[in-house]
């Protein structure tokens, strides 16, 4: 397996979709800087700035950005017609998606570093106040955290997009509306700690300062656990889809009438 994941990460120096989940944590930013020119009253110091980073992240951005770049390096195997060169080796095409998976998961953790350094840079820019060492640290944990918790609550789309040929579209749209629903169960205390999505702001004390937030960390860390288990049973039952390319027909021969 650590064979698997090193050759993994060595092909990522061919995927440029990489840069278009960079420039999608960047997206993210300039979307939260925007919303802060709203001449609605609103305070804004630099941890509420990074709070509103987070909810972007969370219901916008994220769980659509890791399963596109997720599928997309599952389904280069297909695409570039090597899947059915590595099933020769005897290596099971779970082993090979639990490889992927890992790999993408170091991908979330530094697409949350990306996040969160593009959120202390735009601050230092704008100028918010209340920026600290401590705050920036307690910044780049958060975010870091979220990101990962976050790719292991769409675990279960990506796995399960997987299993179909060319499904990493079908999954990211599955992702955004799954992403999105978080914006809903964030309304009810009890459904947001079992939605994965929102689950993940519950593992990062995400506004726990606030007496209206309730987090039950307990359940938040048993619905991380239920999305694995589900996306494990996708991993382990599904197979290997090797396109089969149809045999062009050769050309007949037009015999010449006459003499």
């Amino acid at each position: 397996m650590f064979r698997m994941v090193k050759t993994e990460i060595w092909k990522l120096k061919r995927y440029h979709m990489i840069w278009a989940g960079v420039f999608l944590m960047l997206l993210s930013v300039l979307l939260t800087l925007f919303s802060t020119t709203a001449l609605d009253g609103t305070v804004w110091t630099f941890s509420f700035f990074t709070e509103q980073v987070i909810k972007n992240n969370v219901t916008m951005i994220f769980p659509m950005c890791i399963v596109l770049i997720a599928g997309y390096i599952i389904e280069r195997e297909a695409k570039d017609d090597t899947l059915k060169s590595i099933l020769t080796i005897p290596v099971s095409y779970s082993s090979l998606l639990w490889g992927k998976l890992l790999v993408c998961a170091l991908l979330s953790l530094l697409f949350g570093l990306v996040s969160a350094a593009f959120t202390v840079i735009a601050d230092l820019m704008i100028g918010f106040p209340g920026i600290s060492v401590t705050s920036i640290l307690q910044t780049f944990i958060q975010i870091v955290f979220n990101c990962l918790f976050l790719y292991i609550g769409v675990m279960p789309v990506i796995a399960f997009a997987a299993r179909i040929p060319n499904g990493h579209m079908i999954g990211t749209i599955i992702a955004f509306v799954y992403g999105y629903g978080g914006m809903f169960a964030s309304g009810n205390a009890a459904l947001a700690n079992i939605y994965p999505v929102t689950a993940s702001l519950g593992l990062i004390s995400y506004r726990s300062y606030d007496s209206a937030v309730h987090w039950n960390v307990s359940t938040c860390l048993f619905s991380m656990i239920a999305a694995l288990m589900i996306s494990a049973v996708f991993v382990f039952t599904a197979k290997g889809n090797v396109p089969v390319k149809k045999a062009k027909k050769g050309k007949k021969a037009i015999a010449k009438k006459g003499w």
